[in-house]
């Protein structure tokens, strides 16, 4: 049996991620290590301690029992059928950044759609968060995806109902890649509400699984694809997310990896939004975003992606030149002033406050009454 169709053997028969079979098959390679499934027993070097042996030949045991119901030949059929297709460590398309989760990395992984995985995970971000999400974190994670996707950026998300399914189609909506890490068979829609979104994804972005096609979804395998979402991507986004959430399993990842940590502030009394401010508030804390530019200026490159400092508003008496706002700034708040009452506080001469009154009047500042000069209600509503 050659490597990849070893490889297409173990997605099925082990759970993702077990750190006993990538350290059995950095030993032995893919086809040993399905012989040492078959046999029951563990390489030499690959157990440390004798307290071990026991344990992994055990869960060698649980291997070989599912490895009889197991025909990788016959995956790898129904997945050229469906157009799916196996990624392997060494192929063109595998992303290494994939190797920093080490002992904990994927086996292989199943891929749906016309994406290059390891090419769009160059520049690529996660964005994560709540199922039951508010309508204020829907459309942070849909402006989020899309302005990424409009500069270039793969948004790597989860495909869950909420947050994960806005940024996913934010990025679409920009006719930008985006990625989907599934915790079942890429030809299993779950959720079933997202399936329009998936078949949109097939058809011009990308599904990845460690699961071979027909895998239902498991509950413990949620949190473990996480380690996934975050090692293939440059940095996290929490958008929104609960005290406890799984959210913040990808988040632990990210930072775990060395990634960079982001999170979106919310009300603060939006429960939705207690987990973004706990990892704001933790040490070290995640960095606070709140628009796209924030976001690749974290995981850009240094000097090169700097967020621009955001402009703030011009009021009409920003337009005054300096002597002119002299004038207006000495203005009483109530009642009216003369001239040479305003010449005096403002320390210019009479004729040239005269003038500069007629301009103020002009431009709606002031208004002549028979006591002088006073502000007009609508300079008094903008001050």
């Amino acid at each position: 049996m050659n490597d990849r169709t070893a490889r297409a053997a173990l997605t099925a028969v082990a759970e993702p991620g077990e750190a006993l079979l990538n350290r059995i098959i950095d030993r032995a390679g893919p086809a040993g290590a399905l012989e040492a499934i078959r046999a029951a027993r563990p390489p030499e070097d690959v157990i440390t301690t004798e307290h071990d042996v026991p344990r992994a030949v055990a869960r060698l045991q649980q291997w070989r029992i599912r490895l009889q119901a197991v025909d990788p030949g016959q995956d790898l059929a129904v997945a050229g059928n469906l157009g799916l297709r196996l990624a392997c460590p060494g192929d063109p398309e595998w992303p290494t950044t994939l190797d920093d989760l080490g002992d904990e990395r994927p086996y292989a992984l199943w891929l749906r759609g016309p994406e290059d995985l390891r090419y769009n995970c160059l520049r690529s971000v996660a964005i994560v968060g709540a199922r039951a999400a508010s309508p204020y974190g829907l459309r942070v994670a849909a402006d989020l995806g899309a302005e990424l996707a409009e500069q270039g950026w793969t948004v790597i998300s989860g495909g869950a109902l909420g947050i994960d399914a806005a940024a996913h189609r934010g990025a679409l909506a920009a006719d930008g890649p985006t990625v989907a890490v599934f915790a079942n068979g890429v030809d299993v829609p779950y959720p079933a509400g997202n399936d329009g979104l998936f078949a949109e994804m097939a058809r011009c972005a990308l599904l990845v699984s460690e699961s071979p096609p027909g895998t239902p979804p498991r509950r413990s395998r949620f949190l473990v694809r996480n380690r996934v979402i975050a090692a293939l991507s440059r940095g996290t986004v929490v958008v929104e997310a609960a005290w406890r959430s799984g959210a913040l399993s990808t988040a632990t990842w990210a930072r775990k990896l060395g990634r960079d940590v982001m999170a979106v502030p919310g009300p603060v009394g939006a429960h939705t939004s207690a987990g973004c401010h706990r990892l704001l508030r933790e040490h070290p804390p995640a960095l606070l975003v709140t628009r796209s530019e924030e976001v690749i200026e974290a995981v850009g490159r240094i000097g090169a992606d700097l967020a621009p400092e955001p402009h703030n508003p011009v009021l009409p008496r920003d337009r005054l030149d300096p002597v002119t706002r002299t004038v207006l700034e000495t203005m009483p708040a109530r009642g009216p002033a003369g001239p040479a009452q305003l010449a005096a506080k403002a320390g210019l001469d009479l004729a040239t406050v005269n003038g500069k009154l007629g301009l103020l009047a002009a431009a709606g500042f002031v208004e002549r009454t028979t006591g002088g000069w006073r502000l007009t209600p609508a300079a008094k509503a903008r001050q």
